[in-house]
């Protein structure tokens, strides 16, 4: 989600200052690459990048083809072919696989790719978008990024046109009910009908000097992130300038500022044992996807023993979303240390993986 706020924010740029521009999006990967399908960048006419398709090693070559597309105003499907030891490109490349991007003008009109992409940013909640390509039949035209689709609303392009517009349009139903991304075929074109995720956010309790690094990694990562805080002298912008949002407040009447949702992770870091007992009683009944407590796990069991005696129900799934220590066991110290591994758990968690090192994984990486 953070590359397609960054592309965004780009084309807004070049838009003002009068530069074309062009969008690689990576729609379909067999075999391993560095970066899967979905992945996108923007470039200019002048060519500035923003986001990425590969680790760099496609990128210069991409930034040619697309400055023709930005002068013919012609998609164009590219084939990067990384298996083949003699091809100049798969020299030094690392990867073992075949990269098919889709490179497409922006045209000023009203609904462009940067429209659906905008969609699925403002959403805050899981989308689909649609690029349509032909491999068949590569000199055919690539119709390209035409539909953004949610459980609220739908913005096409040009999409009453196309004769399966109802074999297209249930396939991005059943995308979005099973919130997984699938590539599938109709009358000779390709359609990457993908699943975007919501952005996570962050809701830190604790202004204190260790809240400081957790604040800046999150923002590295595009997340949102509410700092809540009862000393209106240590919740400040000034401390604290990469947060979206600082709530001074009681742990009572925080709920009245902050909303979350299925992807919102809360870790609580005050060192204020009152301050999080009350607000883990007012948080409880919502059951929130994540809940990281700093401190021994002594105090858990503590908040956990005097919560229940207060008449609040913890279920299973409560237990399993509350995190304390929070962090994965990486040996941090320092609090930029411990912070990463605040950072990399909740990664963790919302992605529904382990932690463990990719090593020992038996599988492939990334999921066909």
């Amino acid at each position: 989600m953070k590359e397609l706020i960054d592309i965004v924010a780009a084309y807004e740029r070049a838009i003002k200052e009068n530069k074309k521009t062009a969008l690689a999006t990576v729609v379909l990967v067999e075999g391993s690459a560095y970066r899967r399908a979905g992945a996108r960048m923007l470039i200019t006419e002048d060519g500035q990048l923003t986001g990425a398709i590969s680790g760099g090693c496609l990128e210069g070559d991409a930034l040619r083809k697309a400055r023709m597309v930005i002068m013919q105003q012609e998609a164009l499907l590219v084939t990067y072919d990384t298996m083949d030891d003699d091809a100049k490109l798969s020299v030094g490349l690392g990867c073992i696989g075949i990269i098919h991007i889709l490179i497409e003008p922006i045209e000023g009109k009203q609904t462009n790719p940067i429209t659906l992409l905008r969609a699925a940013i403002n959403l805050k909640g899981y989308a689909v978008l649609v690029t349509l390509f032909s491999i068949e039949n590569r000199k055919a035209p690539q119709p390209g990024s035409i539909l953004f689709f949610s459980d609220r609303q739908m913005i096409s392009n040009d999409i009453d046109s196309i004769p399966y517009k109802n074999e297209l349009l249930a396939d991005v139903e059943e995308a979005l009910g099973r919130q997984q991304s699938i590539v599938t075929g109709y009358l000779g074109y390709t359609a990457f009908i993908e699943c975007v995720k919501p952005l996570i956010s962050l809701v830190i309790l604790g202004a204190g000097n260790d809240a400081l690094p957790l604040a800046k990694m999150a923002a590295i990562l595009g997340w949102n992130v509410t700092l809540i805080d009862g000393r209106p002298n240590y919740a400040t912008p000034d401390r604290f300038p990469s947060v979206n949002k600082i709530i001074v407040a009681k742990p009572e009447k925080v709920l009245e500022s902050v909303k979350p949702n299925e992807w919102t992770a809360f870790v609580l870091m005050t060192h204020n044992y009152n301050y999080e007992f009350a607000f883990l009683q007012n948080i409880l009944p919502l059951h929130p996807s994540y809940i990281g407590v700093l401190g021994p796990k002594k105090k858990m069991e503590r908040m956990l023993e005097e919560l229940e005696d207060a008449g609040v129900f913890i279920s299973e799934r409560d237990l399993e979303a509350i995190h304390g220590p929070v962090g994965l066991d990486i040996g941090s110290e320092t609090s930029e240390e411990i912070a990463l591994a605040i950072v990399a758990e909740i990664k963790a968690v919302f992605s529904k993986r382990n932690g463990q090192p990719l090593k020992y994984k038996k599988t492939v990486i990334h999921s066909a």
